[in-house]
């Protein structure tokens, strides 16, 4: 009897594996965690998004996900086009010295800072005087979030959202958002509204820094996320 127990027991504790109840989405999130806080090697990391992104793949195309081109992607903030994106041509993307496995403390800029009317730095547009709406650029489902961030946290990117697209098997970043609407494992839709602009993270809280959203895309080869620069992409998004 104790044995038919202890079995029962053993099956239960595998039963979300067991009948598929684990979402990959949420095991991708504790591994970026993971990455971020610099608590797994980059060998172990690459090969958990290898194992990864496939389970993620399904889970999207099981919930309801289509894939789109460039074409159809919208420009991430409601109401502003690209002209409101830092550095002269696209000067602001720097992506020397970054490597995503090395997490928060890692080194260069390979986004696009889109910056906000805030000269209040209230996150609230001034010529609205509302938030500003940021919007999903493609088709993907939430990988990682953090919907949490103090003032005295080191964290870098703030309340930041992961968004994977399968059709370019790639990584949406938005960061220093005020507001998160989305959660791990949701499936959204260019267009679809995932944050409101803000000012969380380490130096995006700082007077000096005007209030914007840092978008970056990370293109995933062979389980390394590699920054690849989407400008061109972003003056023809469409605007909303």
């Amino acid at each position: 009897m104790k044995i038919k127990l202890i079995s029962a027991l053993f099956v239960l504790s595998l039963s979300p594996y067991i009948f598929g109840q684990v979402n990959p989405c949420d095991e991708f999130n504790s591994l970026n965690t993971k990455v971020r806080d610099g608590l797994i090697s980059r060998v172990d990391a690459q090969n958990q998004i290898l194992q990864l992104l496939p389970k993620i793949k399904e889970y999207f195309s099981q919930n309801g996900g289509t894939e789109i081109t460039d074409k159809n992607w919208v420009f991430p903030l409601k109401g502003y086009t690209s002209a409101s994106i830092g550095g002269v041509n696209g000067s602001g993307y720097q992506p020397k010295d970054y490597d995503y496995f090395d997490g928060n403390k890692h080194g260069g800029h390979p986004a696009h800072d889109i910056f906000i009317h805030d000269r209040n730095q209230d996150d609230v547009d001034d010529n609205t005087g509302k938030p500003v709406d940021v919007l999903s650029v493609s088709n993907g489902v939430v990988i990682a979030c953090e919907p949490d961030w103090d003032a005295a946290s080191g964290l870098r990117g703030g309340k930041y959202i992961y968004i994977y697209d399968p059709s370019y098997e790639g990584i949406f970043y938005y960061a220093h958002n005020s507001k998160i609407f989305v959660k791990t494992g949701d499936v959204v839709k260019a267009g679809d509204k995932i944050a409101e602009c803000g000012r969380t993270g380490l130096n995006a809280y700082k007077k000096r820094s005007p209030t914007h959203l840092h978008l970056m895309f990370l293109q995933v080869e062979d389980g390394y996320p590699k920054p690849k620069n989407i400008y061109n992409e972003l003056l023809n998004a469409k605007t909303k």
